[in-house]
């Protein structure tokens, strides 16, 4: 499963060529004067969220890698082969099915994958693309139109508002590129951390 291909729509739209999310965001005007989450129940149907919300519990707490990915997918989101997905993460939970998940990803401890942002008089959903072997830090927040690249990583509580292009590691809030030193830095506690995994793991299935 790889994402460098990119949409026909995303060819013509120079926020998308830039790493920006926003082209990729579509936005739905909300009418009255409240704001856009007070009519949720006209963008989704109240059992669909409610289904959703029993998988993503799942998703979140189940001890076991492959029950966690059964319950991605039965939520619609799209899992590559050899996904681990951490305890305590979070896909939408109104448009889990546009997310995208390739091979061999991981999605760290208690991190967030949004596809909709509710505002005053719109809300808006975008996909979220992440890339084959792409690794997400615990805490990390990826918002709506946000594609990460293959081989890409986020770091711990970071905030990812742009693109992050393939082999690259961003941090912070928001997420910027990582300096050289940083990245190696980085890629050392990384290792370390998954040999005291090795030493000390969960149990969980693949």
């Amino acid at each position: 499963m790889s994402d460098d291909a990119d949409s026909p729509d995303d060819a013509d739209d120079p926020a998308a060529d830039d790493g920006r999310r926003h082209g990729r965001v579509q936005r739905h005007p909300t009418p009255g004067p409240l704001n856009s989450l007070q009519y949720w129940t006209d963008a989704k149907p109240v059992w669909r969220v409610a289904l959703n919300y029993v998988l993503v519990w799942i998703a979140r707490i189940a001890p076991s890698l492959r029950v966690r990915n059964w319950a991605l997918r039965r939520l619609g989101v799209t899992v590559g082969r050899g996904v681990s997905w951490g305890l305590e993460a979070t896909p939408d939970v109104f448009w889990p099915e546009l997310i995208t998940l390739g091979d061999h990803v991981v999605v760290g401890y208690d991190s967030v994958i949004l596809c909709h942002e509710f505002l005053q008089d719109e809300y808006r959903t975008g996909e979220v693309v992440v890339g084959d072997r792409a690794m997400i830090g615990a805490k990390a927040v990826i918002l709506p139109g946000v594609r990460i690249g293959a081989g890409a990583q986020v770091a711990a509580n970071s905030l990812v508002t742009r693109d992050v292009p393939p082999n690259a590691t961003v941090a912070g809030v928001p997420a910027r590129p990582m300096g050289e030193s940083e990245s190696a830095d980085d890629e050392a506690d990384s290792d370390e951390h998954e040999n005291g995994d090795e030493r000390g793991t969960d149990g969980s299935d693949e």
